[in-house]
């Protein structure tokens, strides 16, 4: 038994107690109201969800288990995993533990291979991605043994090995989809002796004399890893997997939410206005000019890329994690001057304009450059790297959902007439 499955073991059942008489106590309080606008604006800011794995308040971003996000930029993604699913830090004997766990699981089938070399070639990498993971559900450990009968309170077990298999080939299914899809020649094998993130970065087959693409891939795992449980691919997962779908099924399903415009291809947007920026000043543009062209973009009714999110009213903690990188790797990149000349900028502008309720940079401002910095410009791919990170979250949610015993997840939903009936008696 895995020291992390040794830790859940003794820790579930009591946690499971405590949630059960937490819940039987308080039943019937309130903790939540919903008004018109919610109702028809994505839900937004209504507490109806429980996620113990990270909270992100909108005046210091991202914590995973009560731990601020900075202070986790120099852990192993490994660590951060045992820390999203147990809630403690790994000791050292835990965390290679789990190092060999994944490097054990991380060969992908051969029949996943033929599966996606049999697609057109012009297939998006998500399509590839969520199909592999999709294709391999016939391996589900949860699925055997809840048709052969267990125990609900055994669940989180079959999860966790359903969780720590999918984790372990995820580096291997991305990295190989990279090589067929942009032609990079032949799949790269893992190698055991490496970390996850790293192995990843080897297994994509770029360049990397210094070892600053690995440490990029363990900080965009780290970074990207789990943001609550309300965005698309996190809730999507959860809501699928309340069904007791296994997590092949429902880490799919998150992933097809992930490839939203919408949800996982901001970085991209970013990358290509920070493009557009140098080519149109041919180079690094002066304070002036840059203001200039915000305000231009802003007037004719664009948005800035990168700036402004959805609860954040700050700068993004995953932002100066990515631009502190970015100091000390590729300080001279222009790319990377532009980000860094537009975070100098772009707030006053965005303040002086108004209308933004966060003119601070998001993560998805800084991220892109790096990865084109060490020759990853392939735009399609970068949604990929952000779902095996996500998988992490994804998986840490499952297993702890199944651990408490929650319900399937089934809201009501009422019809506009309703709406406007009930509004007008208030």
């Amino acid at each position: 038994m895995g020291k992390l499955k040794e830790k859940l073991a003794k820790t579930v059942p009591a946690l499971r107690d405590d949630i059960k008489g937490f819940v039987k106590q308080n039943a019937d309080k309130s903790v939540s109201e919903v008004k018109v606008s919610q109702l028809y604006g994505g839900m937004r800011g209504v507490k109806a969800l429980v996620c113990d794995t990270s909270v992100v308040p909108p005046d210091k971003g991202l914590i995973i288990r009560g731990r601020p996000i900075g202070e986790l930029k120099d852990q192993l993604p490994e660590a951060v995993f045992y820390l999203l699913v147990t809630g403690e830090m790994p000791d050292a004997e835990a965390l290679e533990s789990l190092k060999k766990e994944f490097s054990s699981r991380s060969k992908v089938p051969d029949y996943v291979w033929k599966t996606l070399e049999a697609l057109p070639k012009d297939s998006h990498p998500m399509v590839m991605f969520s199909l592999g993971i999709l294709a391999m559900e016939k391996e589900s450990v949860f699925r055997k043994q809840y048709t052969a009968g267990m125990k609900k309170s055994e669940y989180w077990d079959a999860t966790l090995e359903d969780c720590l298999n999918l984790l372990g080939k995820l580096p291997n299914l991305a990295a190989g989809i990279y090589r067929m899809k942009f032609d990079k020649g032949a799949r790269i094998e893992p190698d055991p002796k490496l970390d996850w993130a790293a192995n990843f970065a080897h297994m994509l087959g770029i360049k990397d004399p210094d070892g600053s693409f690995a440490d990029l891939m363990r900080l965009y795992m780290v970074l990207h890893s789990d943001h609550e449980g309300g965005n698309v691919s996190a809730h999507t997962c959860h809501c699928v997997g309340s069904a007791l779908s296994d997590p092949y099924y429902a880490v799919s399903a998150g992933l097809n939410g992930l490839a939203g415009p919408l949800h996982g291809l901001a970085n991209q947007e970013c990358l290509r206005w920070v493009i557009m920026v140098k080519e149109k000043f041919g180079g690094v543009p002066t304070d002036e000019q840059l203001k200039q062209f915000a305000w231009d973009t802003l007037n004719s009714g664009q948005v800035i890329p990168g700036y402004g999110h959805a609860v954040l009213r700050i700068t993004d903690p995953r932002f100066a994690a990515f631009r502190e990188f970015g100091a000390r790797v590729c300080a001279d990149d222009p790319y990377f001057q532009i980000v860094d000349k537009v975070f100098n900028v772009i707030p006053g502008v965005l303040k002086e304009h108004g209308k933004a309720k966060d003119p601070w940079p998001n993560v998805d401002a800084a991220s892109g450059c790096l990865l084109y910095h060490f020759g990853m410009t392939e735009f399609e791919y970068y949604t990929v790297l952000f779902g095996v990170s996500r998988a992490m979250g994804m998986c840490s949610q499952l297993v702890v959902s199944r651990a408490l015993g929650e319900a399937i997840e089934r809201p009501k939903s009422v019809t506009t007439d309703w709406v406007k009936e009930t509004v007008s008696k208030g």
